[in-house]
């Protein structure tokens, strides 16, 4: 198979989809205690290396603390906005979600150095207080200068194009090459599936979730529902029209069944109206079975 035919066949969503990297560091302010591990496995008759002390270097600091829990939620968010692509990190955006993205992960870059900068300044004086916390096993040289530990913190994306399958501009011979172009076409195709098969899985999820919050009469015990049940499904939709770079008609499909499944609907509504909860969940048990498989 030569390279012309390889790029006839496979996707082509180059001009529709881009490569992100995101990479956050975060200091943990965690430190193995070698000395107070070996101490607790001889107090207590154990075998070396069985148990490990670790230590909050920090104790209890709310300023890096802030600092995890934010970035934590960063990594959510960019992975609710992104594709599955690779297994080094990169994810697939598409073109219609990128100032979308771009909006959002600056606001959140932003935001994180605010968060560093007021860790920062708390530093020297949560240093003086962990002795007090750590008692024994405090030891000065564990912290790093307030130079190493800024180092410590970082934040970067990375937008990346993506390539065409069977795009190999190497001298290696044809033959070579288009061995090479077939194997990425393949590699290619698996990974765009991989994508799709993304969305249609969060589209199932958040559908079973709510058909299941719904299944209950006047007479049942209710089941206790957030308005985020509604607002996440929309959510969904918003990610199948902005993330179906094949043109799958059966996402844009699913896309506008649940649309109009959740025309005018409240999560108030779904709770107070027997009727209107049972009829969505009929609807929206009508929409899971369907959807394709997941094995797609």
């Amino acid at each position: 198979m030569n390279v012309a035919m390889i790029n006839q066949a496979a996707p082509s969503i180059a001009s529709s989809a881009m490569l992100v990297e995101l990479n956050i560091s975060v200091w943990t302010a965690r430190k193995l205690d070698k000395r107070a591990s070996e101490e607790v496995v001889h107090a207590k008759n154990a075998n070396k290396g069985i148990a490990n002390v670790n230590k909050k270097l920090l104790g209890d600091c709310a300023e890096l603390d802030a600092v995890q829990k934010f970035t934590a939620n960063a990594r959510n968010m960019h992975y609710s906005m992104t594709l599955p692509w690779s297994d080094s990190g990169l994810r697939l955006l598409p073109t219609t979600q990128y100032f979308k993205y771009h909006q959002a992960i600056t606001d959140v870059q932003a935001e994180t150095e605010r968060l560093v900068s007021e860790f920062m300044k708390a530093y020297t004086w949560e240093v003086s207080q962990a002795q007090v916390k750590l008692g024994d096993l405090f030891n000065r040289d564990d912290y790093p200068t307030e130079d190493s530990v800024r180092s410590k913190f970082r934040f970067r994306v990375n937008y990346i194009p993506l390539p065409d399958a069977g795009d190999f501009r190497v001298d290696i011979g044809n033959e070579a090459r288009d061995a090479l172009a077939e194997q990425y076409s393949k590699y290619y195709e698996g990974q765009l599936k991989s994508a799709m098969d993304d969305v249609w899985q969060r589209a199932f999820d958040a559908l079973n979730k709510m058909s299941e919050r719904l299944d209950y009469g006047d007479s049942d015990t209710k089941k206790i529902f957030r308005d985020s049940l509604v607002d996440n499904l929309m959510e969904v939709v918003d990610i199948m029209e902005a993330c179906n770079i094949t043109k799958d008609p059966r996402m844009n499909q699913a896309q506008l069944d649940i649309s109009r499944a959740l025309r005018g609907v409240t999560a108030d509504a779904l709770r107070e109206d027997l009727h209107l909860r049972a009829t969505t969940k009929q609807t929206v048990d009508q929409i899971i079975k369907s959807l394709p498989g997941m094995g797609m």
